[in-house]
């Protein structure tokens, strides 16, 4: 949802007006409330003449809903039981929220007024704001997102005439065989790229015809003063904390590490009254915050405590605070909680007051950031393929859900922020193909914000790589006008699909040469020759000269280096010769290749490589559903290992274990075991 003025807002100049009167339209995935005020129809012309959907009736949903800015609702429970529907509607209403926010986000119309309680004030509007929404239900709250009906839907999305398939699911099997027909038809898919960040290798939806969006801050903050008592300097966090009248509340304040494993098993009535203060030194980058926040904020309210001081490294999640209503829940930086701390040791009675937080808007200091959540690359299943290809505001997003508007966090934000700017893409140019739309984001996006390079956030904060943001963090104007474009024939998608099917025991197309705007090369182990063709979307006479960027202790060779276009000649191919200029086994290291018109054109495409001395081979097992997280040497079943090289690696857990809490017990119980050697 954007609100005006925002840094990440689309600026659509003058002679770009008919983007805004996109008649294209988003699919969403896990319902909608109709009635929302994001969802008017008003100046809305007729619905499409190519427009084939229908508006399915259901519990709570007649098909008088729909209207010309909801053009149609199905939804899809072939697959459940009767308990499944325990808190749901039978039918495509939104019963979580998520379903709508998603949506007002990609198309939402404007809505003068909107706030959280006097926080963020201001205009709620989509990216697209005219664009139509069809809604295509396939989750449920009880039982998650069936493949079948995944594929049904896009199936149905295909039939009815979308443009636009915007998916802020996870990464079902199915979804290869789904999303590729869809691309096949000229529909541009959207993922989002998952929330198991800020750990590498945690990334989902990564394949090669989609766009997998990742997440960012945007340039609003809330920030919120703390005060103690005996100190004439205050401390800022950030929080949703609204109840203006508690500005003269004073607490005494209680220490506790707030890792509760339960509700039922916290001992924490000594915090009644009081304004806890959640922080460990020794357990901060064991456990991420979006695992223990939900319980202490259920046990600490339980226990009538007056407000939570939370300590951690990840301040983009403030919609994890929205369950502490009008108490004050406030996320603060190790820094500051080391010192409010050392104060209360020094002084057992020390109190403290919280007062509500206000909306700051300055892009220059806070936006944009990759957010801590944000699943980071490379891929693990395909790993020739850089991900994800986008980032987007995904953090602390206000939109629609329900009947009202509330902040959320995730690339489930991001995911539609994406589609609403390709519904305007492709309303402007109706005959550009996804991968053409796919390649003007990724080649125009932006690595540095008012000079300074884009951040990710995480433990530590760094600056950010394609790992976590692909080409950068997107830029609508600039894309509307990309100058070249990386276009790739849907046959290769086949070609790279039939490749991984796991029937095909051999390939004949290298995936590296996938005409894709970025390079991935996992084992660069000598000179590697990349083909790549650019498509001439700008003006017919253009002279475009190549700009490298090497890795360290790369060397990067193009050829040619200039390319020519005119009105006869409007594609040009060219090879990319990658080579390592000293031989050495480390990580990936990342550079760039630009095409650059001396004018406003610069069409610069990420490249990772991985460089390796070593390429022996190894009966390996790997323990995906152990971990190799053992309570145990006694207790680890570990008879397989014998013989083998262990891989302890589950991308389900890499950003919630520290492995020094289990290399130890792995190793003694697969040595016992008889392997061979440990990956870990």
């Amino acid at each position: 949802m954007k609100y005006i003025p925002m840094a990440t807002s689309v600026n659509v100049h003058n002679r770009h007006q008919e983007l805004i009167r996109s008649d294209h339209v988003e699919e969403g995935g896990e319902g909608i409330w109709p009635e929302s005020a994001s969802f008017r129809d008003d100046s809305l012309g007729p619905l499409p003449s190519k427009w084939k959907g229908k508006c399915l009736a259901g519990q709570a949903f007649g098909s008088n809903l729909c209207n010309r800015k909801i053009i149609g609702a199905r939804w899809y429970d072939k697959h459940l039981n009767p308990e499944d529907f325990n808190g749901e509607y039978k039918s495509a209403r939104d019963a979580t929220g998520h379903g709508t926010h998603v949506s007002s986000t990609a198309a939402g119309a404007l809505v003068p007024n909107i706030s959280f309680h006097g926080l963020a004030a201001g205009y709620a509007r989509g990216v697209a704001p005219r664009a139509r929404l069809a809604m295509y239900k396939v989750c449920w709250e009880q039982v998650g997102c069936d493949e079948a009906a995944i594929l049904q839907a896009i199936d149905d999305a295909i039939h009815d005439g979308v443009d636009v398939l915007s998916l802020s699911l996870g990464n079902p099997s199915s979804e290869p065989y789904g999303s590729i027909h869809a691309v096949k038809n000229g529909i541009t898919v959207v993922f989002a790229a998952g929330n198991n960040g800020p750990a590498p290798r945690t990334l989902e939806n990564s394949l090669p015809w989609v766009i997998s969006v990742a997440s960012a801050t945007i340039d609003r903050a809330f920030p919120t003063v703390i005060t103690l008592a005996n100190n004439t300097s205050n401390f800022v966090g950030h929080s949703l904390f609204y109840e203006q009248d508690a500005k003269d509340n004073w607490y005494e304040i209680y220490q506790s590490g707030c890792s509760f494993q339960s509700v039922a098993t916290a001992n924490v009535t000594l915090a009644a009254g009081k304004i806890v203060l959640c922080y460990n030194p020794t357990t901060v980058s064991i456990i991420t915050p979006a695992y223990t926040m939900p319980t202490a904020i259920k046990v600490l309210k339980e226990a009538a405590a007056k407000g939570i001081i939370f300590a951690t490294y990840a301040l983009d999640i403030l919609d994890s605070l929205e369950d502490c209503g009008s108490m004050p829940c406030v996320l603060v930086d190790f820094d500051a909680a080391q010192q409010i701390k050392q104060s209360a040791d020094q002084n057992t009675a020390l109190v403290v007051k919280v007062t509500a937080a206000r909306t700051w808007i300055g892009g220059e200091v806070l936006a944009p950031k990759i957010s801590t959540f944000s699943s980071r690359g490379p891929s693990t299943l395909l790993s020739d393929f850089l991900k994800p290809d986008i980032a987007a505001p995904g953090s602390n997003i206000l939109a629609a859900v329900q009947d009202s508007y509330k902040f959320m966090s995730g690339t489930s934000m991001a995911c539609p922020h994406v589609s609403g700017v390709v519904a305007l893409l492709k309303a402007l140019h109706p005959d550009w193909s996804p991968a053409i739309i796919k390649s003007a984001l990724v080649t125009t996006a932006s690595n540095e914000k008012y000079g300074v390079p884009i951040l990710a956030d995480g433990l530590p904060q760094k600056i950010a790589d394609p790992f976590d943001y692909g080409g950068g963090f997107i830029d609508a104007n600039r894309a509307v006008d990309p100058g070249l474009a990386y276009d790739v024939d849907p046959k290769d998608y086949t070609s790279i699909l039939d490749c991984f099917s796991a029937t095909n025991s051999s390939c004949e197309f290298e995936p590296i040469n996938m005409n894709l705007p970025s390079i991935a090369i996992p084992n660069l182990k000598g000179p590697t020759v990349v083909l790549r063709t650019v498509t001439n979307v700008g003006q017919a006479n253009a002279v475009y000269k190549a700009v490298v960027q090497s890795p360290p202790r790369v060397q990067i060779l193009v050829e040619p280096s200039v390319l020519q276009f005119n009105q006869g000649k409007k594609k040009q191919s060219f090879k990319v010769t990658i080579s390592m200029t000293h031989k050495f086994q480390g990580g990936y290291l990342f550079g760039s290749l630009a095409w650059c018109d001396g004018a406003s054109h610069y069409v610069k495409i990420p490249i990772a490589v991985r460089p390796v001395i070593s390429d022996e081979a190894y009966n390996c097992i790997m323990f995906r559903l152990q971990r190799c997280t053992f309570l145990s040497a006694a207790t680890a079943n570990v008879n397989l290992a014998a013989g083998k090289i262990v891989l302890c690696y589950s991308p389900a857990t890499v950003s919630i274990i520290a492995p020094s809490y289990t290399i130890p017990i792995a190793i003694k119980a697969l040595k016992e075991a008889g392997a061979k050697g440990i990956c870990s």
